[in-house]
């Protein structure tokens, strides 16, 4: 599914360069749910936004659904991101103007779907994430929890290979973080392949594999003992 080897990446600050991401390798298989762990400046987040063609490598090779991710402009990393990616954001970032159900249909505004399928497609991933009765609620009369289930309702409206979520918990409440992670699970029981960047360990062993950055290297990749989160739900 995703393959990156030797993956290195600088960014000049005046006239040297930071060395952020040092050679790494990483390997994920269709249906896995991968936690990528590291504290600030790990490079946790240089390597998100490279796998998610937000940013360019510098050296190495990364390829998603056996194609090459290499010399893309901003054309055909837009496409490519939306054939290939889904993304679930800390800040929700949802469109303030627009209802629930409109929020989960962009992405597919920009597959070229016409109005009643993507509306039709939008009421089923809402109705996926138990939020069909809140469709035509604008965020800001939602609690963060149903933010995120309409963020998440739009990753998947586009059928995404690859789910990509950035502290997916990090602005909600324990409990609350917990029926996310339950429902992120049950995505990936389903056989959804998932990445989750988070700092919190408790998430972390909601995966069923650990990669720990720190400085630019992987220190440690290892599979765990997924703990179910439905047990705290």
């Amino acid at each position: 599914m995703l393959e990156i080897k030797q993956l290195h990446k600088s960014y000049p600050i005046g006239k040297d360069k930071l060395h952020v991401l040092k050679g790494i390798d990483l390997s994920v298989q269709s249906g896995e749910l991968v936690a990528i762990m590291g504290s600030s400046g790990s490079g946790k987040s240089t390597l998100l936004n490279i796998i998610g063609m937000l940013d360019e490598l510098d050296e190495g090779t990364y390829t998603l659904d056996n194609v090459p991710i290499v010399n893309l402009n901003e054309k055909k990393a837009a496409q490519y991101r939306n054939k290939f990616l889904g993304f679930i954001f800390q800040s929700f970032n949802l469109i303030n103007y627009k209802n629930a159900v409109e929020n989960v249909a962009l992405p597919l505004y920009y597959q070229g779907f016409k109005r009643k399928e993507r509306m039709e497609k939008a009421m089923f991933h809402l109705k996926k994430v138990g939020l069909e009765n809140w469709a035509h609620h604008l965020p800001n009369e939602l609690s963060g929890g149903q933010k995120q289930r309409v963020a998440i309702a739009r990753a998947l409206a586009a059928e995404p290979k690859l789910l990509l979520a950035d502290e997916p918990t990090g602005a909600l409440d324990t409990k609350t973080s917990y029926e996310i992670m339950d429902f992120i699970q049950e995505l990936n029981d389903e056989g959804k392949t998932i990445l989750i960047v988070t700092h919190e360990e408790d998430i972390a062993n909601m995966c069923k594999r650990i990669v720990r950055l720190k400085d630019g290297v992987i220190m440690e990749d290892k599979f765990v003992e997924q703990v179910r989160a439905s047990q705290y739900v």
